[in-house]
């Protein structure tokens, strides 16, 4: 399959904090660990290999009641029970429950952390690496995970929104999906990968009773080959073992004094901020309720509700029902690596973001920082596409300029006028040097206004050009329309496709297909993003 490659900064959709992590300014070595590099995930095997015998036993346990109603495949089964091995290790990713996957990125993430344990076993045979998707089942944000985008249309669930912002959304009921599902099924039309895509919706959504169980479903049936492991962190076991870190949490308020100086340090650097600790970064997760957690002289409150405990009552609370315990965006990286014999996590740049917060408050806990991977990123198209952008005469870097940018350059490539009045501005400047210099010799109080005189003509310039690139604009119309039409289907509202397109539109088109060839060309280790044509 052809693929062209080109760097994340020439795409101009990644902050300045991820393309300075990614090219390694010495400035951000003090916010992680060790860089994702094949050689240095030798050091951070062996940092994991202190990883508790019992824990992992527990996982194992988990897991294997979380599989109970699911059928798990050859793969998938041996990569649960390797997990009890201590030369085993996990690479991870971590997404929302979004309906039916939502964004395409979904693939990308999971693939990129498929791949990178293939990278590893091959590099480090002596070890055993097994890919997690961590389901974000405690979050909270219904409004995130309520829809997804297929041609251009919303299909939003609307019949959870009175539960929307109080309760995990794992534990949301999927009632109402059936009126997507309808919906859905007559958007996506006919024949064999449409059929599929219905069965997958169906399946998933009309016979599983909550999100959580819904959406393992959904990533098993996708990737069970692969032998992903699918992980509810909402587990009681999974709790007891974060027992010790939710009760210095509650009482030294350690993640807040260990990663306030980091944002303020990342401030300092020019960055903005992905998530600013609180002084407590845990919810209480209770009866259809997700609230944080807040301390005031020394009593302890649910935000929102009439709920309190003094420090020994919810100290007593937390040692009989640890579930009820839940971590925020800031303590959630820390309970993984409790859990998990991991080394990598593998996410986009606004995770990334937040992990790099976080290094001080892992090396205070004594909890081993894992490496830091940016997903996979790229863009699909057809050969037909493909075609019509080489007509165009746009270059792969072209599609990802700003659509007056791309539209104004390529009116100006083909128009048969000059439209760029670079010359004659740089004249006008010229001469006006030569007045300022009759004005310093004559009087200095002309200065001022050879200078209005000069910004005035060089206004007056720059509204001939644009006059001019208008009326060009309007003489090329249809090419230009072609350009917007060819932009907008690779750049739908002028975003990424992974950012806003979901999986079933492309599936319906290249069927299994799409995922193979993921699986074949992403490089979770080479840090570009890609384009791939399908069809040739």
């Amino acid at each position: 399959m052809p693929t062209e490659c080109i760097p994340y900064k020439e795409t101009n959709y990644f902050s300045e904090l991820i393309l300075d992590y990614l090219a390694q300014k010495e400035k951000l070595k003090p916010f992680y660990n060790h860089f994702p590099e094949i050689e240095n995930f030798k050091a951070q095997i062996e940092e994991k290999t202190s990883f508790p015998i019992e824990n992992r036993e527990v996982l194992v346990q988990s897991l294997k009641k979380q599989y109970a109603e699911t059928v798990v495949s050859p793969a998938t089964s041996k990569n649960i029970d390797r997990l009890s091995q201590k030369t085993t290790f996990t690479v991870v990713t971590g997404h929302q429950l979004n309906l039916f996957a939502g964004p395409l990125y979904f693939l990308y993430k999971i693939v990129s952390t498929i791949n990178l344990t293939k990278i590893l076993k091959e590099k480090y045979p002596e070890y055993d690496f097994v890919p997690v998707y961590w389901m974000a089942t405690e979050d909270h944000d219904f409004e995130e995970i309520s829809f997804f985008y297929l041609h251009g249309k919303k299909f939003k669930w609307v019949n959870a929104e009175e539960r929307a912002g109080r309760d995990a959304v794992g534990n949301l009921s999927t009632n109402g999906l059936d009126e997507v599902y309808k919906l859905f099924s007559a958007e996506i039309g006919g024949g064999t990968n449409a059929e599929h895509l219905k069965d997958l919706f169906k399946k998933a959504y009309l016979q599983y009773e909550n999100l959580t169980d819904a959406t393992r479903y959904l990533a098993n049936e996708l990737f069970k080959e692969q032998g992903l492991v699918i992980l509810d962190g909402q587990h009681k076991e999974l709790k007891d073992l974060f027992i010790p870190f939710a009760q210095r949490e509650l009482t030294e308020q350690l993640s807040y004094k260990t990663t306030h100086p980091k944002t303020e340090a990342l401030s300092e650097l020019g960055y903005n901020v992905q998530v600013n600790p609180r002084e407590i970064n845990l919810f209480y997760l209770h009866d259809g309720l997700r609230e944080r957690i807040i301390e005031s002289e020394g009593r302890y409150f649910v935000h929102d509700t009439e709920i309190e405990w003094s420090r020994e009552e919810i100290l007593r609370e937390l040692e009989e029902h640890p579930e009820r315990f839940s971590p925020n965006v800031m303590l959630r990286p820390l309970y993984q690596e409790v859990i998990l014999p991991n080394l990598c996590y593998i996410g986009g740049g606004g995770e990334l973001a937040y992990w790099l917060e976080l290094k001080d408050y892992f090396e205070a806990e004594k909890v081993p920082f894992p490496v830091l991977l940016l997903r996979n990123s790229a863009l699909i198209q057809n050969e037909k596409i493909n075609e019509k952008r080489e007509k165009l005469n746009i270059s792969v870097k072209e599609l990802f300029l700003k659509p007056h940018e791309l539209i104004n350059r390529k009116v100006r490539q083909i128009s048969n006028i000059n439209i760029d009045f670079s010359p004659q501005k740089e004249h006008l400047v010229q001469q006006f040097q030569h007045l300022y210099e009759i004005a310093e010799q004559t009087d200095k109080t002309f200065l001022g206004a050879v200078k209005a005189q000069e910004v005035k003509q060089l206004k007056g310039l720059e509204n001939l050009e644009k006059r001019l690139l208008k009326a060009q604009k309007r003489k090329l119309e249809d090419h230009v329309h072609r350009i917007a039409e060819l932009q907008n289907s690779l750049f739908p509202n002028q975003s990424l496709q992974e950012r806003q397109t979901n999986f079933s539109e492309l599936y319906a088109e290249y069927g299994e297909g799409l995922i193979s060839t993921l699986l074949k060309e992403l490089n979770p280790l080479e840090a570009e993003f890609k384009i791939l044509t399908f069809g040739k």
